[in-house]
């Protein structure tokens, strides 16, 4: 039965601990090694690895700690480069190359955000469940079938965007950024349509912009577009 606890989901930091009940995974170290520490009851070392998608603070920012902590972590090599972390516990992970640890097989994808080599993660347990995490992205280009449990991304949408930047509350520029780097409310439901949702159990929002987003409204307009339980998660 795969579990899913949010440890910080926002532009202030993300991190999520992920179990099947038998292999623990930390994906995303954005948070302070501390706050790491505390949300995991300072059982640290209970931890197979960790999954980081891209190099941006928000999601690594407690990486070299992890390392320290003897916590293997597993990225693509532009990350690790753009990171400057190397050694033994490095372990460089590229799109469309499946790999093990204790009982998840995870299959990277490549995402659409502006950073060096960002990837997606599609995790399957031989305890049973597929779990597809996607952060930071504005596009999935992918399809999956036999999906028990999706995490992904829903940072705001167009229409309270634009709403957002003709009062003066967004400058332009960042609108553009914000566009094509991130999730929207709109593309997340026709990434959801273009799927296999027959055997979802769980749809959980993710990194919902302070601004740019309605919680309440983004979990009813998915939970009524899919008939599945929808969280969002805890920022």
């Amino acid at each position: 039965m795969i579990e899913i606890r949010s440890l910080g989901s926002s532009s202030a930091g993300n991190a999520y601990r992920i179990t099947d009940g038998h292999t623990t995974l930390l994906i995303e170290a954005g948070l302070k090694y501390k706050d790491i520490q505390r949300a995991l009851a300072f059982r640290v070392s209970g931890l197979a690895a960790c999954l980081i998608t891209h190099e941006h603070g928000d999601h690594s920012a407690a990486v070299k700690d992890l390392l320290r902590a003897g916590v293997t972590i597993y990225t693509s090599q532009g990350t690790a480069d753009t990171l400057r972390i190397t050694g033994h516990r490095v372990q460089h992970i590229m799109a469309k190359q499946p790999f093990t640890i204790g009982s998840w097989t995870i299959m990277p994808f490549e995402t659409e955000h502006d950073a060096a080599e960002p990837l997606g993660f599609l995790l399957a347990s031989s305890a049973g469940g597929k779990l597809l995490f996607a952060t930071d992205t504005y596009f999935v280009r992918y399809r999956f079938k036999g999906l028990t449990h999706i995490m992904v991304e829903c940072n705001y949408s167009l229409e309270i965007l634009r709403r957002n930047v003709v009062e003066g509350r967004v400058p332009a520029p960042l609108k553009n950024r914000v566009m094509k780097s991130h999730f929207s409310l709109e593309n997340v439901k026709d990434f959801l349509r273009a799927n296999d949702l027959s055997q979802v159990r769980e749809i959980h929002l993710l990194h919902l912009s302070d601004s740019n987003s309605d919680e309440a409204a983004f979990k009813q307009e998915i939970m009524a577009l899919t008939g599945k339980p929808v969280y969002v998660a805890g920022r």
